[in-house]
């Protein structure tokens, strides 16, 4: 057996492909031998912070994965809950930061690619795609070009495979400025008996290749994707994104759809971060086979690749399978069908090692389970981050109601975003239910039945930052309540982890606490973390963003008739405010865009509390007892309220209590586990009482009517200006001049 021995490798080279010292000593106690080149570089992704999770999976394991309905958690290529009827959901978020902030159109489109990838390599169809997009401060000047390549990539990625795009949040902050978040999800829908999984059996069979060719684009994104970026980061970064194809991408989901239906695939998984090197490991050793691999027969678009290329090429659209024993070329047939590249690449044996062989050498030969189970886990010091003390609202200067709300509704996180979605095929498979922006999660039809999926994307950084435990509590019932509010049962969720350096204490103190909060509200919700990503060294120059655990979620409703949106439906409805208000200014949109502040502690969140009130609202909406429901987010109450006006071209009367609370708090607090309800006059007994009888806060505030917003008889503003004001920051800031 020959292997391509090189000299000693340089510590230049081995700090090249992100390993310590102590890591690539630990190399050499594996193989008992210097590695060449592309053994070195196999070892470099395989360990990258990307692939190997190597700073956070001791705290991921706080994180709560069972439950009765759970058919798959974490560890496969996607998460799967069972929804009945034989039905199963099959959803996974993930990130492509870096790629998006070096070449933000492919960087983005090459996201989406890849996680509608992760779910119909399981067997799904892609139903919908939601996104979690973080941009820097608008007077950036990287900040519009930045926003245009990513939406433009997003959506003719998405566009062009035929999944529509139903939801999503964007938000800007200076955090961001030299790091963009581009968090994508996507969700799928398989029989339960048609599920396919990644664990490659069967000595002898067959390792097939299909899909695209393999070039040299996103050589190394693995590992580009686990270190800071400095100033010069673009320009040398850029050989390492991902160019897609969004037409190939097609062709590969109905190719693979269709073989999945001929039960002759053992074990696929998607080439996804670090390309063949990690579907090809990943496959075999869940099994405890080896594998040999001939790089001969790999489809190439490009003239004398080495296997380093080879083998670490991140190119898009590409499958790895194993398939049962004479089964080759039905497959073949099928895949040519679809005018895919198809090719045998190699075959499994009982070695336990991965072999490689090129131009008729064997040029790697390496343990497989050695290699992945001495994977680096660190503990690595963390501090607690200092908490912020409560504000005392008497302290925080008093803008008048309406002029506050004006600056609020028109402020880049919460103006329209319709600029954005108008470039998404939102409709496409003519199933969404409702427009985007007028219920609080994306709905979209389980094909063919009176079932619907109810889907969100959500997350408040500036309450991490001030207060991780919180915040990541805040980030988890955030969504519980999204999903209650059209009537959805929450049933589990995944998450896009994403934060600074780790091996900062400050930045690992983040970690560890905003997954502790997230454990303890998920395990009082039941509400299971079925898959997921983490994202860390997000910073340029030693600027970290803001912390940001982005939590997507699924929620089943029975009965399409039985959904609730946002919108008043009517004048004279009794508007009700479930939920208790303290007046909580802290960390929220009301200090920072009128006050220039981002102080203060978090408002505090009782998941148990949640709970209760969740049920609750879940119920009024199955029995028909409300006509319109509104989570309390973003800019408390009164841009609550104002959203559900815009949303419907009805006006409010609103009356704000007289007591010792002032008026700024009461509207625009933001204390969680709030809801407002409109319920026709008829009903608003039943509901107040029944409310009572469960030991929630109500109150009523106001009723709906006419076309403007109007507080305590006085003050108002017309839905028309509202709407305005909301509607015209966002398409305004993109067409200005740079």
């Amino acid at each position: 057996m020959i292997i391509n021995k090189s000299s000693p490798i340089a510590l230049d080279v081995i700090k090249a492909h992100g390993l310590t010292t102590e890591e690539y000593q630990r190399l050499l106690s594996i193989i008992g031998r210097e590695p060449n080149i592309t053994e070195l570089g196999i070892f470099s992704v395989m360990w990258s912070e990307h692939c190997s999770y190597k700073s956070s999976k001791k705290w991921l394991k706080l994180l709560p994965t069972t439950a009765p309905w759970v058919i798959c958690g974490p560890g496969e290529n996607a998460g799967i809950i069972d929804i009945g009827d034989g039905q199963a959901v099959v959803f996974k978020m993930e990130s492509h930061n870096h790629p998006s902030f070096i070449e933000p159109y492919q960087g983005a489109a090459t996201g989406v690619g890849g996680i509608l990838r992760d779910v119909f390599t399981m067997g799904a169809r892609p139903i919908a795609n939601l996104n979690a997009l973080r941009f820097g401060d608008p007077s950036h000047p990287k900040t519009r070009n930045l926003i245009s390549g990513v939406i433009a990539g997003i959506g003719d990625y998405g566009n062009c495979v035929g999944v529509p795009t139903i939801g999503g949040e964007t938000n800007f902050h200076a955090s961001y400025n030299g790091n963009i978040l581009v968090n994508a999800m996507t969700v799928g829908l398989v029989q339960t008996d048609r599920i396919f999984y990644s664990v490659a059996t069967g000595v002898g069979n067959l390792v097939v290749y299909v899909g695209s060719k393999t070039g040299r684009d996103g050589i190394h994104g693995a590992t580009m994707a686990s270190t800071e970026f400095s100033e010069d980061s673009d320009e040398e970064k850029r050989p390492t994104v991902q160019v897609g194809d969004p037409f190939t991408e097609k062709l590969l989901i109905e190719a693979c759809l269709e073989i999945m239906s001929t039960d002759s695939i053992i074990a696929i998984q998607d080439m996804g971060a670090a390309g063949l090197t990690s579907s090809s490991f990943e496959m075999v050793s869940k099994s405890g086979l080896g594998i040999e691999m001939n790089l001969d027969s790999v489809p190439t678009r490009e003239i004398n690749m080495t296997s380093y290329d080879i083998m670490l090429s991140e190119s898009q659209e590409r499958m790895l399978m194993i398939l049962k024993p004479n089964n080759e070329e039905m497959a073949r047939a099928i895949f040519e069908k679809w005018e895919l590249d198809f090719a045998v690449i190699g075959h499994l044996t009982d070695s336990g090692r991965m072999v490689i062989k090129h131009h008729g050498k064997t040029v790697s030969d390496l343990p497989i389970d050695p290699l992945i189970n001495a994977s680096p886990e660190y503990d690595r010091q963390f501090v607690a981050v200092k908490k912020r003390q409560m504000i005392n609202i008497k302290n925080v200067s008093i803008h008048p109601p309406i002029e506050a709300l004006k600056t609020l509704i028109s402020c880049p996180d919460l103006s329209s975003k319709r600029w954005i979605y108008e470039q998404y095929d939102y409709r496409v498979m003519n199933d969404t239910i409702g427009l985007p922006g007028t219920a609080d999660a994306g709905i979209v039809r389980v094909h063919g039945t009176n079932k619907a999926l109810a889907l969100t994307t959500d997350c408040t950084p500036r309450y991490c930052v001030t207060d991780p435990r919180e915040g990541g509590r805040q980030a988890v019932v955030e969504a519980y309540r999204n999903l209650s509010s059209v009537g959805a049962l929450p049933l589990a969720i995944t998450d896009n982890l994403n934060f600074g350096n780790p091996e900062k204490p400050e930045i690992m103190g983040q970690i560890v606490e905003i997954i502790k909060g997230m454990s303890e509200a998920c395990n009082v919700l039941d509400f299971p973390v079925v898959s997921g990503n983490v994202s860390l060294y997000n910073e340029t120059n030693g600027e970290a963003i803001l912390p940001t655990p982005v939590i997507g979620a699924v929620g089943l409703i029975y009965d399409i008739k039985k959904i609730s949106s946002l919108s008043f439906k009517k004048d004279g409805d009794i508007i009700i405010l479930l939920g208790d208000t303290k007046g909580c200014l802290g960390s929220s949109l009301y200090l920072r865009e009128l006050c220039d502040s981002e102080d203060g502690a978090p408002p505090q969140v009782d998941p148990n509390l949640e709970k209760l009130t969740g049920c609750f609202v879940r119920k009024l909406i199955f029995e028909n007892n409300v006509t319109a429901v509104h989570d309390i987010s973003d800019g408390g109450l009164l841009v609550a309220i104002a959203e559900m006006s815009i949303a419907s071209g009805i006006g409010a009367i609103i009356n704000a209590p007289q007591n010792e609370m002032l008026s700024h708090a009461w509207y625009f607090g933001e204390d969680q586990c709030r809801y407002v309800l409109t319920v026709s006059p008829d009903l608003a007994s039943i509901v107040l009482s029944t409310a009572k009888f469960n030991k929630i806060s109500v109150q009523v505030i106001g009723k709906t009517g006419g076309d403007s917003l109007i507080l305590n008889g006085e003050e108002g503003i017309s839905v028309t200006e509202l709407k305005q004001l909301n509607d015209y920051w966002l398409p305004d800031f993109m067409e200005s001049a740079s």
